[in-house]
């Protein structure tokens, strides 16, 4: 995807907090260091606060969600406890404000837990009770991943573990180069796209990548409504996590390309390394160091152009954990 010193540049939206801006309830914020230190020296990224972009001032009474009964229905109310204004309409309402800005993104990180940009295990009151479960999402990110269903969304803490960091942001740069082609989705585009993707998708899902190849194949004519639903599936395909029997797999197919141009001894050696790494004794980084030098002294123009291979900045280190 990447050739080296690449000066590709993707935008990201993000909570303003995680920037280290003072904007929430209490006047402080939660500056995410992989954010500020590592991502801005590769992507733009876009800063948002639903709470002051309705209006909300800093600081400002606490939001919280509650379950509300409407009509024999229940439904997820935005309330501010003090003064028991319901502001659910205005942050979903400042989602469909930024959706022009959102449409240039290739992701999104969000802020955990919060009431407006929480992805999961959001805090929902029993407003009789005051009892509250971890069950709900968060007004303005459930709109926003209503808006963009085919873009990457991360919570913040979830980007410590590295395996969740690693699979967020190479699905934003796959939905980047996406992004390169979503207004002329012909079908030669979506096969072109498809074929980078191949190996990072028989990574992660092979018989999602199967299906999705299938169905190109057999269709006649590529219309906006097909390649929605196309980009949709290879995300979500993408956003499960590729094992290692799938990354060996993966690997060993890759050694194919090499048969005829590895020594004995070599085509050995990248055998076990890739083995080593099955059995968790090696990195993944250890066969991808060795195939890319192979790569540089027998150049594959299939290989080099799979975005399995460099799917994003080397500097990141996104690898090194896995």
């Amino acid at each position: 995807m990447l050739q080296e010193g690449s000066t590709v540049r993707l935008k990201v939206g993000i909570s303003s907090c995680l920037m280290g801006d003072e904007v929430r309830f209490d006047g402080g914020h939660k500056r995410s260091a992989f954010a500020t230190d590592e991502l801005t020296r590769h992507i733009d990224l876009v800063r948002f606060c639903p709470e002051v972009g309705i209006g909300m001032p800093v600081p400002r009474p606490t939001i919280r969600l509650e379950k509300h009964a409407n009509d024999g229905s229940e439904t997820v109310e935005a309330v501010v406890p003090k003064t028991g204004e319901i502001v659910t309409t205005k942050l979903s309402e400042f989602a469909d404000k930024i959706q022009i800005k959102a449409k240039d993104l290739s992701g999104y990180i969000l802020c955990a837990k919060s009431p407006s940009c929480g992805m999961e295990r959001v805090k929902l009151y029993d407003p009789e009770t005051g009892h509250a479960r971890k069950e709900a999402t968060g007004i303005f990110a459930s709109r926003l991943q209503e808006n963009n269903p085919a873009m990457p969304l991360e919570e913040d803490g979830r980007l410590n573990d590295p395996h969740l960091r690693e699979n967020f942001i190479m699905r934003v740069y796959v939905y980047g180069q996406w992004k390169q082609i979503e207004d002329t989705p012909t079908k030669n585009n979506l096969l072109s796209f498809h074929s980078s993707c191949k190996l990072l998708l028989l990574a992660h899902n092979q018989q999602r990548y199967r299906e999705l190849g299938k169905r190109l194949g057999e269709a006649d004519t590529v219309n906006a409504e097909f390649a929605t639903q196309y980009i949709r599936d290879v995300m979500e395909a993408l956003s499960e996590p590729a094992s290692r029997r799938n990354h060996t797999n993966v690997l060993q197919h890759i050694q194919g390309y090499f048969k005829g141009d590895l020594e004995h001894q070599q085509r050995e050696e990248l055998s076990d390394i890739i083995l080593q790494y099955h059995d968790g004794i090696l990195p993944l980084m250890s066969p991808l160091t060795l195939i890319k030098h192979y790569l540089r002294e027998f150049p594959k123009e299939y290989l080099e152009n799979q975005w399995y291979l460099n799917p994003y900045p080397v500097d990141l280190k996104l690898r090194y954990g896995l």
